[in-house]
């Protein structure tokens, strides 16, 4: 790229990052449908080539698959990466996600077992990977803080949409960061979560700007989902395929305002231009995919009538979340 992607400090954790990096869930193959493992390297490979250094995986993306895969790629390289991760999110009791990490020594030996997977002796962020205030938090914290003083980890945060739970691991004020689902069609953070984390110098990393891929625009009322992938529950639960629909229709209003760019990079540009924002880490299975996300970066910024139209298909704070961590 002849220009670069700008950079930006991720809150107290004090690390620079590109305003967009890689994220690393499809990578995992499972949750998203068919990935090549060589594919995904080679678009690791491209990120770095386009100055995208920040990678955000976690220990459940396809049980391991997704760090062991950015560890392979990390391989006599570590200091061209910076490396997020997460841990916590076990599997479900009922509707609720459950964790088994109820001590710190626990917590401690699931961060090496992230570790042995990365191929790496630290990563740069660590984040909880529960989006409801588990009872087990105090324990998440105290972990994590543990690590920071060994330096296996150089900071820590939280993905979470819930604002309480943000408070309190923040208790403190050492949470570095807050990973977030935030899109056009997503606005809820901007009422009370983003003014906070302005407030407390805690970086945001935007998860879903494209909405789980709603807003590459290339989903209609005909479209299936391969087995496997997650979003075919937006076709088979009934409340969720009406909301399916309803997104589907903002798209379509949305589609006239990309103009010379893709949708794609529009929303991501929305998310990015936020002045909470620090960086969005949209995935990408492909190097076309990820050539198209990183356009995003290289945009003149969105003019006051894209902005008002924009408001007034999702008003600020409106909209939902499309998927918890």
């Amino acid at each position: 790229m002849l220009k670069e992607i700008e950079r930006r400090i991720l809150g107290k954790s004090g690390i620079s990052a590109p305003v967009i990096g890689l994220g690393l869930w499809a990578a995992g193959g499972k949750s998203w449908g068919p990935t090549d493992d060589r594919e995904s390297l080679d678009t690791i490979d491209a990120a770095l080539d386009m100055g995208i250094d920040f990678f955000d995986t976690a220990d459940v993306y396809g049980d391991g698959h997704s760090e062991e895969l950015l560890g392979k790629a990390m391989k006599g390289r570590r200091d061209a990466f910076t490396v997020a991760t997460k841990i916590g999110w076990v599997g479900f009791d009922g509707d609720k996600q459950r964790s088994a990490y109820d001590t710190v020594e626990k917590l401690i030996t699931g961060v090496e077992s992230n570790l042995r997977r990365l191929q790496t002796d630290y990563v740069d962020l660590i984040q909880c990977h529960i989006d409801f205030r588990d009872p087990n938090m105090e324990t998440f914290v105290a972990g994590f803080q543990r690590l920071q003083r060994a330096g296996k980890v150089l900071a820590y945060g939280v993905s979470t949409s819930d604002f309480d739970y943000l408070r309190a691991v923040n208790a403190d004020d050492g949470c570095a960061t807050l990973q977030i689902d935030y899109s056009i069609l997503n606005r809820t953070p901007e009422a009370e979560i983003f003014p906070y984390c302005q407030a407390h110098n805690i970086g945001i990393l935007v998860r879903g700007p494209l909405a789980m891929g709603l807003l590459t625009g290339k989903f209609n009322r005909e479209s299936r989902f391969a087995e496997g992938d997650f979003r075919r529950r937006w076709l088979e639960n009934p409340d969720e395929h009406q909301t399916f629909l309803q997104d589907l229709g903002k798209v379509e209003q949305l589609k006239p305002l990309a103009r010379d760019r893709t949708l794609a990079q529009m929303a991501i540009q929305f998310t990015i231009t936020h002045p909470a924002v620090t960086l969005a880490i949209p995935g990408a299975k492909n190097i076309r995919q990820l050539k198209d996300n990183a356009g995003a970066a290289l945009l003149p910024p969105l003019t006051e009538a894209e902005r008002a139209t924009l408001d007034a298909i999702t008003p600020p704070g409106g909209g939902r979340k499309i998927w918890p961590a």
